[in-house]
This record gives C-alpha cells, structure tokens and sequence, in this order.
C-alpha cells in the first residue's frame, strides 16, 4: 500500500528538479533547491533511511526526472530457477539497472553474465513492471522492472564482486530474498511463463 507522504515527498522532489533544470532565475533555482532538500527530508523522516543517502538519490540527478530501468534475467534447468546470492546474503534474479548505452535485452545479457557467469539468449519477454507496485521498501524515485526468460548457452558460475553464489531453487523452496529486488511474487510469475508457452508479457 502506497504511503501518501512519501508520495508527496517524491513529487515535490521531481518537480523541484524540473525547475532547477528548465529554470533561468537564480533566486528561484535557490527555492527549487530547498524544495529538493525539503523533500529529501521529508522521505527520510518517513523511512528511517539515512539522510545522506536519501540526498543522494534525490538531489544527484539533472534534468526531466525519468524512472530508471532494471532487468532481471530468469533462467531454467530441470524446472528449478536459477538465483544468485548478493553480498547481503540474500537472494535475487541474476540482473541490475540498464547501462546508458545498452538495450534491455543486451543488459539482461550482461548481468547474467557478470552475477552468474553464464551466457544467456533472452527468449521472451515475462514483464515491464512499475517496481513501486511490486516491491518493498519504496525508492525515492521510479523504477521499471523488466523480466526476460532466458535460454543458458554456454559459462559457469564464477565468485564475483556482486554476488558470493548461485543455485537452482523450486518454486516453494526459495531462499530468503533481497525483497527490495525481486518477491516471492515476480519469481512466481517467472515459473508461469516458463511453463506456459503461449505465455503473453504482463505490463502495468
């Protein structure tokens, strides 16, 4: 469930960064600022996460606020899906934010291959998702969410700096999961169109 204070906090700070961007006068750039600042408070107040890192992620962009883009990489062998384990300890999809000058399938690719080691051919495309429907804690600014399956072509899993491991896991034997990541919920949704073949790609 959405929190409306939050959801302020996140439009006074994407409107803030409009003016601070589209805006000619100094003085009201200044007041667009403190708006910003306002609004980074505001969140962290409300999500006891630290101020410096709520600043960071609310005042260190330019431009027109845009959501960032995620993929996430979901991968089969014997009716098992393969997760890998971050440093956190905890589970999640092979997958990360998109580079700047790669497509979503080329970045699904990339990350397969730099978290789990593996040579991927992303084969169908699961789901473009609005993360703050589907994931907890909210984010100080939008995220979209694309799952593709994937088909493994070649590789081996190779400790890494992002992640510590890798395994296959059924559907009702999931590991403990960076749920800010990937729920229970979306890995589900990623057995469905694995075993459905005329699986059609959910949107919000």
């Amino acid at each position: 469930m959405k929190d409306q204070v939050t959801e302020w906090a996140k439009e006074l700070q994407s409107l803030a960064q409009a003016g601070l961007w589209y805006g000619k006068d100094d003085f009201d750039k200044e007041r667009y600022r403190r708006i910003r600042q306002i609004a980074a408070e505001m969140m962290a107040e409300r999500t006891g996460l630290p101020l410096e890192k709520v600043t960071g992620l609310f005042c260190g962009e330019q431009g027109y606020q845009t959501p960032k883009v995620d993929t996430r990489a979901a991968i089969f062998r014997e009716g098992k899906i393969l997760l890998v384990r971050e440093r956190s300890g905890k589970w999640s999809l092979p997958g990360g934010w998109c580079d700047f000058d790669l497509s979503p399938a080329e970045n699904t690719v990339k990350e397969a291959k730099e978290e789990a080691g593996l040579d991927v051919e992303p084969v169908r495309l699961i789901a473009v998702q609005d993360r703050a429907k589907h994931n907890d804690p909210p984010y100080a600014y939008g995220v979209v969410k694309i799952f593709y399956l994937c088909r493994i072509l070649s590789g081996q899993f190779e400790a890494n700096l992002e992640t510590s491991a890798s395994a296959y896991f059924s559907e009702n034997d999931l590991p403990p999961l960076a749920e800010e990541e990937c729920s229970a919920q979306q890995i589900g949704m990623c057995f469905q169109a694995h075993q459905d073949e005329t699986w059609t790609a959910q949107f919000d």
